[in-house]
């Protein structure tokens, strides 16, 4: 009849649409499972070198600690009230302050002594600041790169202490401390093409991520083309590796040290005028070195800045010692 289906018409109509959706649905679902096979850790590894050096800087833009051991977590590399960039300093708005604008932090150094962070800085006398009294606070809303977290004031005679060490006056700079465990921002605008960056590996008061590595390697290669060599602690990585070849880790897409804890490599480690400071004088570099040599042949992606170094996000928890082994996915047929 015209205008209407036969039933064998409306039969193999039914057939074409449960083939139809039978295919769409099989296509999708191959799609989730190589996705999910994507963020799955490999299971085979292999063996690039060994940790070097491990760093925490507690105290964001100021004095590097070297540990010989640590713990990874979602949040940062830690060692009891020792924990990585959980202290920044602040403008009496709430405006983050870094060594770009203020040079001087780099030469506050920090150290942890029991329930106790101590603050050292030339010309200054020794400030204490109680970890216990810190956790009694209420936290109040700051900002990190135009982004909002829950912080400690840490209180007048800290404001005073940093203000005269950096401002030569009694105001003009708080401390603030994140007492949380977890990270809170979400990934910066100009990261969001990075798909890898989410919450979860933003990290405390960190610039990107919660970890960030460097290859003794690259920085070779980087001092073989400079006058005045510069050390991986111009960079403040959390982590040194000493094995791969110059920037062999810009192709990593998994890192694992020791036996058990496992990172994903988020994004290449984008640099700014921080690295042309030295990190014991303060003096910025005459010349912008060694930004000015990156800028020739380490501009990996258009219109970002030079890059070294790997930002990265651990996957797996655990503890970690300088000299454990370095692994990353082996992807060799």
């Amino acid at each position: 009849m015209h205008g209407t289906l036969s039933s064998i018409d409306s039969s193999r109509l039914a057939v074409t649409i449960a083939v139809g959706v039978g295919t769409a649905t099989a296509i999708g679902l191959a799609y989730l499972y190589r996705k999910n096979l994507e963020n799955l850790p490999p299971k085979r590894w292999r063996k690039v070198g060994e940790i070097s050096d491990l760093i925490c800087y507690p105290v964001k833009s100021c004095g590097s600690i070297r540990l010989k051991t640590a713990f990874c977590n979602e949040l940062c590399l830690e060692d009891g009230h020792l924990r990585d960039r959980v202290f920044m300093a602040i403008t009496p708005e709430g405006q983050f302050i870094t060594a770009r604008s203020q040079p001087k932090l780099v030469q506050i150094q920090p150290r942890i002594e029991g329930n106790k962070m101590i603050l050292s800085a030339p010309g200054m006398m020794d400030h204490e600041i109680d970890f216990n009294r810190l956790h009694t606070i209420t936290p109040i809303r700051v900002t990190v790169w135009q982004q909002y977290v829950s912080a400690v004031d840490c209180g007048e005679e800290t404001a005073k202490w940093m203000s005269r060490f950096i401002c030569s006056d009694d105001i003009g700079i708080r401390l603030m401390f994140y007492p949380g465990t977890t990270p809170t921002r979400e990934v910066r605008p100009k990261n969001r093409h990075y798909s890898l960056l989410n919450t979860g590996n933003s990290g405390a008061l960190h610039d990107a991520s919660s970890y960030m590595m460097v290859n003794e390697g690259s920085l070779a290669e980087l001092n073989s083309r400079l006058d005045e060599k510069v050390t991986a602690v111009q960079f403040r990585p959390n982590f040194v590796v000493k094995g791969p070849v110059a920037f062999e880790e810009d192709l990593w897409k998994w890192v694992r040290i020791g036996e058990n804890v496992v990172f994903r490599n988020v994004k290449p480690c984008t640099r700014c005028i921080f690295t042309n400071i030295d990190p014991e004088t303060a003096a910025r570099h005459k010349e912008q070195e060694p930004l000015k040599t990156l800028r020739e042949y380490r501009i990996i992606r258009e219109n970002e800045p030079p890059a070294f170094g790997i930002h990265i996000a651990a996957v797996k928890f655990g503890s970690v010692a300088v000299g454990d082994s370095v692994y990353v996915e082996d992807d060799r047929n």
